[in-house]
This record gives C-alpha cells, structure tokens and sequence, in this order.
C-alpha cells in the first residue's frame, strides 16, 4: 500500500555490519557441513576397521583408527570455530538493534526539544498561575455566596422564584374551547351580494314608475 503520503517504500539499506553478519553466518554453515561429512565419513571408516580387524588386516584398521583419532581434532576446532562466529553473531546483532533504539530515541529527544522550545517554561507557569487564581476566585465567590445568605433569604429566594413561574404561566393566553365558526365560501358570498344589489335596482325602478 506505500505509506501515508503514498510513496513507494524503499528497501532497507545494506551496511557494511550487514555484509560481514552475512559472512559470518555463510562460514558458520559452511563449518556446520564439514562436520556433518567428517561424523559421515567417521562412521564408514569405523565400519571399514571392524571389516579389515575380521580379515586380518590390523595395521590398515589401527590406521583407520589413527585417522578417526585426526578428525575428532579437527571436529572439535571447527565446534570452537562456529562457537565464536556465533557470539559474534550475536554480538553485531545485539550492537546494531542497540544503534535502532539510539536512533529512535534521539528523534524523540529532538521531538521533545521542539516541543519545550514552542512552549516556554515561563509561558506554562503563568498559565498554571492563572488557573489556580481563577479558581480560587471562584472559591471565593462560592464561599461568600454561602456564608452572605441566611435561611430565611433562601427561602425567600424560593418564594420569588416560584411568583416567577405562576407569573409566566398566567400571561400566557387560554385555549378557546368553543367551536371556530365556518367561513362561508367566497363564490356563494359573491353571487348572493349580487343578487341583493339587482333586487334593490329593480325595487328601486318600480318605485319611480309609480
């Protein structure tokens, strides 16, 4: 997926303590193979002996013998070999995981640096100031807010609060529970007008023929 800002990540890069870890470990197998052949081999020449003791043949089985008696020196060197490469090994590994963390952590030493020097210690002491003077203002307040009323100023507190809200409740107006009257359709409104008018014409010309 990449990271964060969407590039590519890049592969790790190889040290030179990278490169000799490597060797160290590709000698280490390799000594670790020779042994395997020389116990191997041991082995066949044990069974040769036994064969050429039957025959007969005890020089050609004490040489054999002689040249097992070479190779378990030679087996034991190379154990004191991979031994050694393996705490050396080890050590390099140890040494550069102690670098990481080094690392690790003088970026967040320099992090912490960045952040003390955008906020000055004199900065946060006057805000730690204001704050507790803001707070024992206001116990300040609180206590003399408790000590200055009595109980009878309580209660009278109480009384006029409660005037308070009947007051509220009474200016508000009453719900109408009578029926609201229907409104009579503005067409037949309209016509029954103009039917009164042209009757009261009509009346009013027969008048004046008389």
């Amino acid at each position: 997926m990449g990271n964060v800002f969407g590039r590519k990540s890049l592969p790790p890069r190889v040290t030179e303590h990278d490169r000799a870890v490597l060797q160290m470990k590709q000698q280490r197998d390799r000594l670790k193979q020779y042994q395997k052949r020389i116990t191997l081999q041991q082995g066949k020449e044990r069974l040769l002996a036994k064969q050429l003791l039957t025959d007969g043949k005890k020089e050609k089985a004490l040489l054999l013998l002689k040249k097992k008696q070479y190779q378990d020196q030679l087996l034991h060197n190379s154990a004191i070999q991979i031994l050694n490469l393996e705490h050396l090994i080890q050590d390099i590994e140890g040494l550069q995981r102690d670098m990481k963390v080094i690392e690790v952590l003088k970026v967040g030493n320099d992090c912490l640096k960045s952040i003390h020097e955008s906020m000055p210690i004199e900065d946060v002491e006057r805000l730690l100031d204001e704050t507790q003077d803001s707070i024992e203002y206001q116990r300040q307040i609180d206590e003399m807010l408790a000590g200055a009323l009595t109980q009878d100023d309580k209660d009278f507190v109480l009384a006029e609060l409660e005037a308070l809200i009947q007051a509220e409740d009474a200016a508000l107006p009453e719900v109408p529970t009578e029926p609201v009257p229907e409104v009579p359709d503005v067409p037949e409104a309209a016509n029954a007008e103009t039917e009164r008018r042209e009757a009261k014409k009509k009346a009013d010309g027969e008048m004046s023929a008389a």
